[in-house]
C-alpha cells in the first residue's frame, strides 16, 4: 500500500544514535565502545539489533571491530581530509604558511563561537585542557606539551558547536602536529617564549569562559600569528644547523 507508514528498524536508530555521536565529537577516533552487554543497556535494545548497527557504521569505515579487542572509532572523517595533505606536506613546505593561515581562520572563528555556545559542559572541558597545557609547560617533555596544546584547541574547536569545526580542527591539528611539537621544541631555548604561549592561551581561555566573543577571536588569531612568525624562525633555524652541520662534515671530510 503506497500510504503504508513505515516503521524504523531498531538496527537503523541504533545506528543512527551511534552515528551522531561520532558526528557531534562525543566518540572520537580511537575510542573504544562500552563493551557489548553495557551499550545494549544503555541504547534499550537487544544484542543482536547492537550488532547489527555496528556491523551498519563497520561498513561505512566509521567503525572497525577488532577479534577479541572490541570496536573502535575509527578516523574516516577526518582519514580523507589528512592524508594526502600529510604526503604533501614534506615536498611543499609553503603548504605549511598555507596550513596556518588556514588555521587562524578557522580557530578564531571557533573561539568566537565557543565563547557564544559554550554549555557549562564545555567550559568544564575546557578549563581541564588548560590546567593540563599549565602543568605540561612545566617540565621538558615536547611530546606532552604538543599533545596538551592539541587537547586544548580542540576543546574549543567542540565548543564551537558546528560539527565541522570541531572535525576541521581535529584533522588540521593532527596534520600540524610535527610542525607544533618542533616549535615547542626549539622555543625552550627562548627563556620568554613558554610564559608568552601559556600568557596567549590564558587570553583565550578567559574570553571563551567569560562570554566575550570578540576577544576570543581577537587572542586566538594572536596566538596564531605568534606561532606562524616563530615557526618560520625555527624552520630558518633548522636550515642554518644543518648547512653548518653539512659544511663542517664536508670539511672534515676532504683531504
Amino acid at each position: 500500500m503506497p500510504n503504508k507508514v513505515q516503521v524504523p528498524r531498531i538496527s537503523d536508530a541504533v545506528a543512527s544514535t551511534l552515528e551522531r555521536r561520532i558526528l557531534e565529537g562525543s566518540l572520537k577516533p580511537g575510542d573504544r565502545l562500552p563493551a557489548e552487554r553495557e551499550l545494549a543497556i544503555e541504547l534499550g535494545v537487544s544484542r543482536p539489533s547492537l550488532r547489527e548497527a555496528i556491523q551498519k557504521l563497520a561498513s561505512k569505515g566509521m567503525l572497525q571491530s577488532r577479534q577479541g579487542g572490541g570496536t573502535f572509532v575509527t578516523a574516516a572523517l577526518e582519514k580523507s581530509f589528512f592524508d594526502p595533505w600529510q604526503d604533501m606536506m614534506g615536498s611543499y613546505p609553503n603548504l605549511r604558511e598555507d596550513m596556518l593561515e588556514f588555521r587562524r581562520m578557522l580557530e578564531g572563528q571557533a573561539a568566537e563561537w565557543a565563547a557564544e555556545r559554550a554549555t557549562d559542559a564545555d567550559l568544564q572541558r575546557l578549563e581541564q585542557a588548560y590546567t593540563a597545557l599549565q602543568a605540561s609547560f612545566g617540565n621538558d617533555d615536547t611530546e606532552k606539551r604538543s599533545a596538551a596544546d592539541i587537547a586544548f584547541h580542540q576543546a574549543i574547536g567542540d565548543a564551537s558547536h558546528n560539527v565541522l569545526i570541531g572535525h576541521l580542527s581535529a584533522a588540521l591539528l593532527r596534520l600540524m602536529h610535527d610542525n607544533i611539537r618542533l616549535n615547542l621544541g626549539e622555543l625552550k631555548s627562548v627563556p620568554a617564549a613558554g610564559k608568552l604561549l601559556m600568557s596567549q592561551h590564558a587570553a583565550i581561555h578567559a574570553a571563551i569562559a567569560e562570554r566575550k566573543p570578540q576577544a576570543a577571536r581577537a587572542a586566538a588569531e594572536t596566538h596564531i600569528d605568534f606561532v606562524r612568525e616563530t615557526l618560520a624562525q625555527t624552520l630558518r633555524s633548522v636550515a642554518r644547523r644543518e648547512t653548518a652541520e653539512r659544511r663542517l662534515n664536508t670539511d672534515f671530510s676532504t683531504p
